[in-house]
């Protein structure tokens, strides 16, 4: 793994990748590579050509982009403390344009997803992210499946 110096995180769903974050945690601090945690906001209920009354279900989303920043604080907020460099990227938009961009734009070395399978709801908010991921990154990928129980 020589060569490598800034790592990425994918966070799509802070509460799904925790098994993620540590993993990239822990490859940032044996390589000593800088650590970008990319979460990315996509709100499909704002997006055009929806004719039906969203107002509760566009409040539950931002509810839930709170929540999971406020989670992906507190996982990283021990890390900074003892100085891993860490750097937070809130993106919104399509997932699959944003992880690219952001991946182009940091020069980002390697790329760590979470592997789960995405469940109907997933696949509805953020595609298969995951086949995209494999098939357009300008740099390695690694997927780290989660462990349920954790």
């Amino acid at each position: 793994m020589e060569g490598i110096r800034k790592i990425m995180v994918l966070a799509l769903e802070v509460r799904n990748c925790r098994q993620t974050v540590h993993q990239g945690i822990s490859l940032a601090k044996l390589l000593e590579a800088q650590l970008f945690i990319l979460h990315v906001e996509h709100n499909p209920f704002g997006a055009e050509g929806w004719n039906l009354p969203l107002l509760s279900l566009d409040e539950d989303y931002v509810d839930l982009v709170k929540e999971a920043k406020s989670e992906l604080d507190r996982i990283l907020s021990a890390e900074k403390a003892d100085g891993l460099p860490v750097r937070e990227i809130i993106v919104r938009g399509e997932p699959e344009k944003m992880v690219r961009g952001a991946v182009e734009r940091e020069g980002i070395d390697l790329l760590i997803a979470p592997a789960h399978e995405e469940s109907r709801l997933e696949h509805f908010l953020f595609g298969r992210i995951n086949e995209s991921i494999l098939r357009n990154m300008p740099c390695s990928v690694l997927f780290v499946k989660e462990n349920p129980s954790s």
